[in-house]
């Protein structure tokens, strides 16, 4: 029972962050339109309905009541409409709600209690109904039920509705289907009614069946399409009224009744039809979406990773190499084809838009533009890059931290503004772009951009220096921001100095493999750019050997490999080499020399050139020889490595081969950076 609760409260919580989230960008909308049309309206009245009656199932009372309290609301809103004049006072009470709504939700998961005084809440949603209705009156019946505008419809047609035995919690089974019956925008009740928030109604519904009435022929088939795919239905049967029997009064009074004590012909038992419908398109029946566990998806990413290391050994095996069979070597590269298929599978499992953390943005710069009193406008694009689901988490403070950072240092005031002569109405882009094997997260603002000589001086003063001033660049110097406790800013603010917690930026997006890179103009404005590997388990990798050392450079980064002689290499004034490929001029990184290996092949004919890129930036890398492709499992460092700044150096990580050996992985974008 514990588990099963568990599993249902996993369910709430991710529903019910879903649908805030979809509230605030409704509302985020309706405020930049300046007017709630229908379609919000409704959309807004559909998703408190929803947090409502799924709180109500799980008896935590302060969701469920402050819910119930916006959706009366927007009932008199949907039926009666509300003057514009309102529609800032009424986004702002809103986003208040959605706001408790949501610590309320962090409550339960931390375990806390909930609030339980809710009077103060109630009330001001009601004075602002008052309001907007103009009387009390108004107000008093909009906190009506909406099944009550209904009572006087005549029923004229009603599903009976049996679900599988002793399945349990049937009002529940019969309150999704209430809601899905809403979403389709027929006319309808139902008996028993409350089935959200009575659980003794499951008895009911065990012995007499769940009911729903319609009240034209035009609804039936939409009601029978929504009940034929619900889960645990046993079977359902459509009931016509004989009208002629029926006065309007006993149709009243028996609305509500069981349906086997009217006068009625049964139009269609649907056991059998629903068997074969569902047969005969199986494909289409039920959701064709699940929630999984992240869990459990890590898990068989693990699998995975080992399964594609275990093949290697088999493969890389000398005992069977020594056989020399055929058979083996076909049978080898067929599993090697099914593990890579089955790589890709599990990786496309994980992937999730970034316009999730996007999205999140908007409200954050709403609000803040509202408390500092500045105009900012965030354009987004790029929403629909995918991204690893656990690097989507680990990102997610970072972008909130910069944007918060921009918000409150980076854009000016208005009037500062106008005085530099730029657009008195500031702007930050959030934009995401995939560039082949990683991807470019990148927060850019139009503001006042640092100020290189302020940066220099309190590094100075906290003796970080270790050379002449003047001997810093530009990108060395924004480097000093990623130092714990660095900041330039002389207050912190509520919303922190722009530079204090720069480090956990940089910290937190190094743990999903990523690097951060500044750049900012002083007066212009800043870019901050994240480069994020897709995945970090399984890559396709070239191994290669310099010395008495093996790495792999991950496929994705290779351009081409070629042999070439001392003639065609041009040496630069500062003895550096390059070489000209296809009209274009890039560097030589001799391994050896770089990583400071000792190896025998130090004459350029006598070993090998690899072109490598990453984002804008490419060069050779000469190298003693290439091993072959191997397909690798993606292993973070030690820990205890992290004080020499090896992803800096060009290093990301580590692999173990089939044959047990352990290669390093070249990060070749910060290869490129740190020449």
């Amino acid at each position: 029972m514990d588990n099963s609760f568990d599993s249902v409260l996993d369910m709430y919580l991710f529903e019910a962050r879903q649908l805030l989230e979809q509230l605030d960008d409704i509302l985020l909308r309706a405020e930049s339109e300046q007017a709630f049309d229908k379609e919000c309206v409704d959309e807004i009245f559909r998703i408190m309905h929803t947090i409502k009656g799924s709180s109500a199932m799980m008896q935590f009372n302060s969701i469920m009541t402050i819910s119930h309290k916006i959706e009366d609301l927007f009932f008199y809103i949907r039926e009666n409409g509300a003057d514009k004049k309102y529609n800032e006072e009424l986004v702002n009470l809103v986003f208040k709600f959605t706001d408790f709504i949501k610590g309320e939700i962090s409550k339960i998961e931390k375990g806390e209690e909930l609030e339980e005084n809710l009077e103060h809440f109630e009330k001001e949603i009601f004075d602002f109904l008052q309001v907007i209705s103009n009387n009390g009156s108004a107000a008093e019946e909009a906190v009506l039920t909406e099944d009550v505008t209904n009572k006087h419809i005549k029923e004229k047609y009603a599903i009976k509705v049996i679900f599988d035995d002793d399945i349990g919690m049937e009002n529940l089974r019969a309150f999704m289907i209430v809601n899905q019956l809403k979403e389709t925008g027929i006319d309808f009740s139902y008996k028993p009614q409350n089935v959200e928030t009575i659980s003794e109604t499951s008895h009911e519904i065990v012995k007499e069946g769940f009911f729903v009435y319609l009240f034209d022929k035009e609804s039936v088939e939409p009601a029978v399409g929504v009940i034929r795919e619900a889960l645990n239905v046993k079977n359902y049967t459509v009931l016509e009224y004989n009208e002629n029997i029926q006065n309007e009064e006993t149709k009243k009074d028996s609305s509500h009744t069981d349906a086997k004590n009217n006068e009625v012909k049964p139009v269609q038992n649907a056991k059998t039809e629903k068997t074969e419908k569902v047969e005969s398109s199986a494909k289409h029946s039920k959701q064709n979406l699940i929630t999984v566990n992240l869990s459990k998806l890590d898990k068989l990413v693990n699998i995975v990773g080992e399964l594609v290391i275990a093949e290697s050994m088999v493969a890389a095996d000398n005992e069977i190499k020594k056989l020399n069979l055929d058979s083996f070597t076909k049978s080898t590269r067929q599993m090697r084809k099914l593990t890579d298929e089955l790589q890709d599978i599990v990786m496309s499992l994980r992937m999730v838009p970034v316009s999730g953390i996007f999205q999140k943005m908007k409200r954050i710069v709403r609000d803040m533009g509202k408390e500092l009193n500045k105009e900012v406008e965030l354009i987004l694009s790029g929403e629909e890059t995918e991204i690893d689901k656990t690097i989507v988490d680990g990102i997610s403070d970072p972008i909130m931290h910069l944007v918060r950072n921009a918000m409150d240092h980076g854009i000016e005031y208005e009037d500062d503004r106008i005085n530099k002569g730029k657009n008195k109405k500031g702007t930050i882009r959030l934009s995401a772009s995939n560039t082949g094997g990683e991807i470019h997260i990148t927060v850019e603002d139009d503001g006042r951009g640092f100020e290189l000589k302020r940066i220099l001086e309190k590094a100075k003063s906290k003796d970080l220096l270790t050379k002449s001033e003047g001997d810093y660049t530009p990108k060395e110097i924004f480097q000093f921001l990623m130092l714990p406790g660095f900041s330039t800013n002389e207050t912190v603010t509520e919303y922190s100095g722009r530079g204090v917690g720069m480090d956990v930026v940089k910290s937190n997006v190094e743990k999903v493999g990523g690097t951060v890179v500044l750049d900012s103009k002083e007066g212009i404005g800043t870019v901050v750019t994240f480069k994020i590997p897709l995945t970090l388990t399984i890559v396709s990798g070239m191994q290669i050997v310099v010395g008495d050392s093996e790495f792999i450079i991950p496929i994705k980064n290779i351009q081409q490999s070629f042999k070439t002689t001392e003639e065609e290499i041009i040496h630069n004034t500062d003895g550096g080499e390059m070489i000209l490929i296809r009209d274009k001029c890039y560097p030589v990184v001799r391994l050896n020399e770089y990583f400071n290996i000792k190896t025998e092949i130090t004459n350029i004919d006598d070993g090998i050139l690899i072109l490598v890129e990453s984002g804008d930036g490419s060069l050779c890398l000469f190298v003693d020889k290439i091993v072959g492709e191997q397909q690798v499992v993606v292993k973070p460092l030690p820990p205890i490595l992290a004080k020499y700044s090896l992803k800096e150096s060009g290093i990301s990580g580590c692999s173990i081969l089939g044959d047990g050996s352990i290669n390093l992985i070249l990060d070749i974008g910060n290869l490129i950076e740190s020449m």
